[in-house]
């Protein structure tokens, strides 16, 4: 059997490390230093013996991940195999335009996506223009009902509670010949899921979850109140989930630039590591 690999190929915040229009510690790290600097939160599926690969969610930083992905598996000048979306915010969608008539100019790419989301692609500008010139193919995305995509794997979308202005926001479930991953980039709070986040992960072998806030604290040196963006706080996170550690793997991914977790000398992150926690990082690779 052929092997499957996940490849982390983004872990912040939508937007990215450095983040626009600041100068926080973090971010002039990542300003002065480019191995500071991170990627939106974004996925591949990568299929090296087989000579393919699949995205979860097309950040503003398509361009670069993609190049890196391609050239780290030897990929150079080969399309993705198709595309699935979690959500229509802005470190989640907007690398599509790059498949498009200015870009790439590809050819029907798949593009799993839920029926929100479809919408919103169809009938509105820019958007709508990749499926008239058939840059993308269209695919439904149904709550827990599973895309198989070949013999070796699949992926099964799971509704979460997000700020849905325009789509509906999935999580999803990969399911690889040895290997179960549970991804969720953005959720509002745990409690509002209809589904047991313990639950969810016990069943998982390794996690990707949201961390974009460590704790209330991340935005009150620029004025913002971490409320007015909701994300489940990484402190609360692993409250709930001291205990699944033992048996899954959880890491902690779409980092807002604001996070002290960042850091990895700092005492947030010496402290998730010592609860058992990890922060995932750009290029990171799992065997699933």
């Amino acid at each position: 059997m052929s092997k499957v690999i996940l490849s982390v190929i983004g872990t912040a915040q939508d937007g990215g490390l450095p983040h626009p229009n600041c100068f926080c510690e973090n971010c002039k790290r990542a300003i002065n230093n480019p191995n500071f600097r991170r990627t939106a939160s974004a996925l591949a599926i990568v299929l090296p013996e087989k000579k393919k690969w699949h995205l979860i969610d097309a950040t503003p930083d398509l361009k670069e991940q993609m190049s890196k992905l391609q050239m780290t598996f030897q990929l150079e000048g080969t399309i993705m195999s198709s595309i699935f979306l979690t959500h229509a915010h802005m470190g989640h969608l907007p690398g599509l335009l790059f498949l498009g008539k200015e870009g790439i100019n590809t050819t029907n790419v798949p593009v799993f996506a839920g029926a929100k989301m479809k919408h919103m692609l169809e009938n509105n500008a820019p958007w709508q223009l990749l499926t008239k010139l058939e840059n993308i193919m269209l695919k439904d995305l149904r709550n827990e009902e599973s895309v198989k995509i070949n013999e070796q794997f699949s992926v099964l979308p799971v509704l979460v509670p997000h700020r849905n202005e325009f789509s509906e926001t999935f999580a999803f479930r990969i399911i690889g010949p040895n290997k179960k991953v549970l991804y969720i980039p953005d959720i509002d709070r745990w409690e509002e899921w209809e589904i047991d986040i313990v639950d969810a992960c016990k069943e998982a072998d390794i996690c990707l979850l949201d961390g974009t806030f460590h704790s209330p604290r991340d935005l009150e040196h620029i004025g913002r109140d971490f409320r007015e963006v909701p994300h489940p706080l990484m402190t609360t996170t692993m409250e709930k989930l001291q205990e699944v550690t033992s048996q899954t793997d959880i890491y902690f991914t779409h980092l807002n630039h604001s996070n002290p977790a960042l850091v990895s000398t700092g005492e947030e992150r010496k402290e998730l590591l010592k609860k058992g926690f990890f922060i995932a990082e750009d290029g990171m690779e799992f065997i699933i």
